[in-house]
């Protein structure tokens, strides 16, 4: 009884230090976003300034078009995420429930995919996106990242785990297919649906390597391209670089809150059953 108690308090005080670990950098960035450019440099260093600089988030909007970047990622990380979610969960049904041939090799080649690493594929995709004509377009970003191996391996991993027999009642009932999906695993997948757009919005969200890549002019830009045009060679304004980082990462902090409870449901119920 002692040592479950105390192998209890070890993993609790664990998780507190690497939990406060991790926040230390969000602090700090908030706490620089609200200094003057010379108490940043200051040392010993402090949390807080002599005052707080509230004319750092106001002076955003005179560096960069801010609104005009914010709602390009915006838009860019909602039609990729809802995308995701379709595409990943037909084909999740599809290699959970479907029978045809060669289903667990064509799976197990799709899967395979993943230990490719993203950068290999960035120039074939480049040339593929200047072929079409999207180079300095929004397309070039969104239709590739419609799809996902990760996403389809963890809605087919959730989708195994409900119950062969309501599948076979509504089968029963005249249900097509596409009606089993859309009545019966789309509902019961929420959890894992949740997990998955969370994962996708952050990740489109913060991308940086692939607006770098296929956007060119000042208006298609992304927020993370725009938040690194702050930085030059020479002099960098920190303090404003922060407060649009902050505003940047409120964003994913929403998300993260409106599906935290599905979130966590799917992270525990996905991958139960192989």
């Amino acid at each position: 009884m002692r040592s479950s108690r105390a192998t209890r308090f070890a993993a609790q005080t664990i998780l507190i230090l690497g939990a406060l670990t991790m926040l230390i950098p969000f602090v700090w960035m908030i706490s620089t976003s609200f200094k003057s450019l010379p108490e940043v440099f200051r040392f010993p260093p402090t949390l807080f300034g002599k005052r707080i600089v509230w004319e750092n988030y106001l002076h955003i909007a005179d560096r960069f078009p801010f609104m005009k970047f914010f709602m390009n990622s915006l838009k860019i990380s909602v039609i990729v995420t809802i995308g995701q979610l379709i595409t990943c969960s037909m084909g999740g049904f599809a290699f959970a429930r479907l029978k045809f041939p060669f289903r667990d090799g064509l799976f197990a080649l799709y899967l395979a995919t993943l230990i490719i690493p993203f950068h290999v594929t960035l120039i074939p995709v480049f040339l593929m996106m200047r072929a079409l004509g999207w180079i300095d377009t929004h397309q070039a970003l969104i239709i590739p990242a419609l799809v996902s191996p990760f996403g389809t391996f963890l809605l087919r991993q959730f989708f195994l785990t409900i119950p062969l027999e309501l599948e076979e009642a509504a089968r029963i009932d005249g249900c097509t297919p596409f009606g089993i999906y859309w009545r019966i695993f789309v509902p019961l997948s929420r959890p894992a649906m949740a997990t998955l757009g969370l994962f996708t919005f952050m990740g489109t969200w913060n991308d940086f390597i692939r607006p770098l890549i296929f956007i060119n002019s000042v208006q298609a830009r992304t927020l993370p391209l725009g938040l690194a045009a702050l930085q030059t060679m020479y002099t960098t304004d920190w303090p404003v670089l922060m407060a649009g980082s902050v505003i940047s990462v409120m964003p994913v902090i929403g998300v993260f809150l409106l599906s935290q409870e599905f979130f966590i449901q799917g992270i525990t119920l996905s991958g139960l059953k192989g």
